[in-house]
C-alpha cells in the first residue's frame, strides 16, 4: 500500500505553474514550508517568511539608545541583538547624509 499525496489547490509551482504533483518537503531555516515539483523537478517556498523587524520596533530601539539606554539594556528589553540597533543607526546616518548632499558635492576639490 502506497501513500497518496494530497493535492492542495492553492499551491502552484512558480516555475511551471502546475498544481498537480506538488510534494511537501519539510521546512527551510526560517520555518516556511518547502515544496518539490515533480513536473519540473524544482524546489520552492511559496510564501517565505520575512526576516525583518517592523519599523515601529526599529524606531523604539533607536529612541531607547539615544535616550540613554545601553545596547545591552535595549537587547534585554526588546529581545534582539544590540548589533542590530547599531546597524540601524549606521544605515540611518548614511541615508540622511546621502539625502542631504547631492552626489556632485562629494567630488569637490
Amino acid at each position: 500500500m502506497s501513500r497518496v499525496a494530497k493535492i492542495d489547490e492553492n499551491i502552484y509551482c512558480p516555475i511551471c505553474g502546475k498544481h498537480e504533483h506538488q510534494v511537501k518537503l519539510g521546512k527551510n531555516k526560517s520555518g516556511s514550508q518547502k515544496y518539490y515539483c515533480n513536473d519540473c523537478k524544482r524546489y520552492y517556498t511559496p510564501v517565505p517568511k520575512q526576516h525583518e523587524y517592523p519599523e515601529e520596533t526599529r524606531e523604539l530601539a533607536i529612541e531607547m539608545l539615544f535616550s540613554g539606554s545601553s545596547g545591552r539594556q535595549v537587547n534585554h528589553t526588546l529581545g534582539f541583538n544590540k548589533a542590530n540597533v547599531y546597524n540601524w543607526i549606521k544605515n540611518e546616518i548614511i541615508n540622511q547624509q546621502s539625502a542631504e548632499k547631492p552626489l556632485e558635492d562629494f567630488w569637490d576639490f
